[in-house]
């Protein structure tokens, strides 16, 4: 058994501990560990507290009673402290986190559209003003839309390995995006009119004008009654938006396989004497539109491709391709 007054010693001198470390917890870390010693489980309070089960019958209820007030006075320290360094902390976190919204604010530049994006739509708007639809297709083809059904035979010089990126036998990456109107058409009644813009690949060596990575717009408008003086209007039309007023147009014979007549487009700006070749063209072989269901004898039509690396060169007098492949930010940021 314990006596009454040896308990309360025992209090007097936890008590006496809470009131030394009050002036040490001056930080949270201090604070845990006051709580864990004095008011934790195994803590010093905890196991006064397992003593009541020694004391006399009568005089538990004033033993429990010094203890309970012990325990409210070391919860009361751990209350205060706790609400004390926890502003204190939000007030250091506040002034550390501070923002002066007078401080000028820091320049984050932008970028902006690459040359070749901003040609590309351009002519898309304004083929698309005309009524034309775009259409896009897979980059990676089959030999059947990209070759055979635009009247390209076995023995074309462009089926040949040196020319193509072919990937096997009969896959390869397109060397123009033709094979987008091939799908369209195959999926399409007349009349069509769409545009086809895209990125192409060819085993050209790189130089100042070629490259085997370039993109490319075409135009196929399939409809009742066309003719070549309907393209030559089209094309007319185009220039003038494109590059201004004053530019004239001239077409020239040629002969694409998928096309029956072709034709060079040619340009000229005003006061220039030299004319420009700019793109190809011509009526949509019969051929052609046979292979994709339709009737030459009721519809007619015409495409031209050309590249807009080309639209571009000539508009901004750029005399390199290699320029818009480089990431050179000095040549970008002009456009």
């Amino acid at each position: 058994m314990i006596e009454l007054t040896e308990l309360r010693n025992r209090i007097s001198s936890v008590e006496d501990d809470l009131k030394s470390r009050v002036q040490t917890l001056n930080t949270l870390d201090a604070l845990e560990a006051f709580r864990i010693e004095f008011l934790g489980r195994k803590g010093k309070i905890s196991e006064l507290f397992k003593l009541l089960g020694q004391i006399e019958q009568g005089e538990r209820a004033t033993a429990g009673k010094l203890l309970n007030n012990l325990k409210q006075e070391a919860n009361a320290i751990f209350a205060s402290r706790q609400e004390d360094l926890g502003s204190a902390a939000l007030d250091q976190q506040i002034a550390s986190e501070r923002i002066d919204v007078t401080l000028p604010g820091v320049y984050h530049p932008l970028g902006h559209k690459h040359v070749l994006t901003q040609v590309q739509q351009e002519i898309e708007s304004i083929f698309l003003r005309m009524g034309f639809d775009v259409a896009a297709g897979p980059e990676i083809e089959d030999e059947y839309h990209n070759f055979e059904a635009l009247n390209i035979p076995a023995d074309h010089p462009a089926r040949d390995d040196w020319d193509t990126f072919y990937i096997d036998d009969k896959t390869l990456l397109r060397p123009h995006t033709s094979p987008v109107q091939i799908r369209v058409m195959e999926e399409t009644q007349p009349p069509v009119r769409i545009i086809c813009p895209g990125r192409c690949y060819r085993r050209d060596t790189q130089d100042a004008t070629h490259s085997p990575v370039f993109h490319q717009v075409e135009l196929l408008w399939v409809e009742e009654g066309l003719s070549l003086a309907n393209l030559k209007y089209l094309l007319e039309v185009f220039i003038h938006e494109f590059f201004g007023e004053g530019y004239e147009t001239r077409l020239s014979g040629d002969f694409f396989p998928f096309t029956e007549p072709s034709v060079q487009v040619h340009m000229r700006a005003p006061r220039a004497k030299d004319w420009l070749e700019i793109m190809g063209a011509g009526m949509v072989d019969p051929a052609v539109l046979t292979n994709v269901g339709y009737d030459p004898e009721v519809v007619t039509g015409f495409a031209f491709g050309l590249g807009i690396e080309r639209m571009a060169m000539l508009r901004y007098g750029i005399d390199d391709i290699r320029l818009f492949f480089g990431n050179d930010l000095r040549f970008i940021t002009q456009f």
